[in-house]
């Protein structure tokens, strides 16, 4: 089921939230929490009703195992065993349904074989909730996690806003939310803030990203089909891509904030304008904030960080990225995807102990053209079906075939590309985003650490409040989110990671 759908608008959503809080009116608190993750169950079961016995063995092995590590009387070595066995399971579950098919490929292409497993389908979500069990189980080794009720860790894992494209959330931010007493009595301010966060990412889904995805899907696809581009053509398509998932997230992030915010949850801050980053690590800082906290935590720090030397910390570095590159996709699109950002990152280090140590300060203009020409070209790598096309488009962006447009049904282009893709370019680079607009009331669990925008004399006007003002405009840009729907409806890009 979409978030971008008659059916969760206006069916699932009204019908679960009235249900819970009258639950809770009841003062059945048990009975609301079960309901809330059966329909979040149910929310899974309606793409592959099949998968909610892997979504559901997986929660109570990662739960019972969580127990045993828990506990004081087990030998330390025993608990790292089970610690090594729990995660080394989750991952070859992750790892069957990702990537077997991916490294068959590998190995029938070097021996000449034709072995098959033939058609797996990858359960949706099933990278962001392995990631977060995995974050349990390590701290219920550490003993950092707290004695949780099945029921509570049950609904942490399955709870539909973030179960699909996150964020990662992990057990320390939600549970103890969950166990709130006021969990389960609405709040009119959290309604309010919700359901303004939901209908403005619906607008960025239907309105802002899908009109971006019908710049950018023929350019991908001429070329696929073997055009040679002109230097025009593929940064329309390189641009409206970049443009059209850096909306599609923005959008899912805040929709699921929304609709957390709705239940008196707050998640962490994923999503925080990337596009205005004057480096590549600010960039990494701003985009899918959770994905890189735990890159950082479970992976780059135990390599050893900056802890072990400037060569390692390198490596680490670009371990790290290459890593979190075939997180998002089994394919040799995205190792090169994840090597460049992994290698922008050693540049970027490598620079700035270079500035550091002779003064040098880049004018941060020069700094943000540089960081978003190198994103750009990254993006061409993850939404190009193979290395070839997206070697074609980058040979079109930087030289080329001309510099009009010359393939057929790419023409229609100029006349209702431009002014899309400099109007979303505006708004991404520009204007505050929603953790600004909505940031009286605190939209997410944690800030990202990063300084505010200051909105000078208009800050005023352009902070939200619950008055009948800004309820109109709410209204407004949720009516034609809603209405877009039945023009183009699609996935959510992160939902295929």
């Amino acid at each position: 089921m979409l978030f971008n759908s008659y059916e969760f608008i206006f069916a699932f959503l009204p019908a679960t939230l009235a249900i819970f809080y009258f639950l809770g009116r009841l003062e059945q608190r048990n009975l609301a929490i079960a309901f809330l993750s059966l329909a979040s169950v149910f929310f899974y079961a309606w793409w592959n009703p099949v998968y909610i016995f892997l979504i559901l063995g997986e929660v109570v092995f990662s739960f019972h195992v969580g127990r045993q590590l828990e506990r004081t009387d087990l030998p330390n070595a025993m608990r790292r065993l089970l610690l090594t066995g729990a995660v080394a399971f989750i991952l070859l579950v992750l790892g069957y349904f990702k990537y077997a098919n991916f490294f068959l490929g590998i190995v029938n292409d070097a021996a000449g074989t034709e072995w098959s497993l033939g058609l797996i389908i990858l359960p949706l979500g099933i990278s962001f909730h392995t990631f977060q069990q995995i974050a349990y189980l390590v701290h219920a080794y550490q003993r950092s996690a707290k004695h949780y009720r099945f029921i509570d860790f049950c609904l942490f894992v399955t709870f539909f806003p973030q179960l699909i494209a996150g964020p990662i959330v992990h057990h320390y931010e939600a549970i103890p939310q969950i166990a709130r007493p006021g969990f389960l009595r609405p709040r009119a301010v959290n309604l309010l803030v919700g359901l303004s966060l939901f209908g403005l990412g619906l607008f960025k889904k239907t309105v802002i990203a899908d009109s971006l995805a019908q710049i950018a899907t023929p350019v991908f696809a001429a070329a696929q089909g073997g055009a040679e581009l002109t230097f025009v053509e593929a940064w329309f398509g390189a641009l409206g891509y970049s443009l059209q998932l850096y909306f599609d997230f923005s959008a899912y992030s805040d929709m699921a904030l929304g609709l957390a915010r709705m239940f008196n949850i707050r998640f962490p801050a994923n999503f925080h304008s990337p596009y205005k980053a004057v480096n590549i690590a600010d960039f990494w800082r701003r985009w899918h904030i959770t994905l890189s906290r735990f890159l950082r935590d479970f992976l780059y720090i135990p390599l050893g960080g900056n802890r072990r030397g400037n060569l390692r910390q390198l490596s680490n570095l670009m371990i790290t990225m290459l890593l979190g590159g075939l997180w998002h996709g089994a394919g040799w699109t995205f190792i090169v995807w994840g090597g460049l950002h992994g290698a922008y990152l050693v540049v970027h280090r490598l620079w700035s102990r270079l500035a550091g140590a002779h003064g040098i300060t880049m004018p941060k203009p020069l700094a943000w053209i540089l960081t978003m020409l190198a994103v750009v070209v990254a993006w061409v790598y993850f939404r190009a079906p193979d290395i070839g096309v997206a070697h074609s488009i980058l040979a079109s962006m930087f030289g080329g075939e001309g510099v009009g447009f010359k393939t057929p049904n790419l023409a229609p282009l100029p006349l209702k590309g431009w002014p899309i893709i400099l109007a979303a370019a505006l708004v991404a680079t520009l204007a505050p985003n929603s953790n600004e607009i909505l940031g009286r009331y605190r939209p997410t669990l944690t800030l990202p650490t990063l300084p505010r925008r200051l909105l000078g004399r208009f800050e005023r006007y352009l902070q939200w409040r619950p008055t009948p003002a800004w309820a109109l405009i709410s209204g407004v840009v949720a009516t034609a989110g809603i209405i877009a729907i039945l023009g183009w409806q699609s996935e959510f890009l992160y939902f295929q990671f």
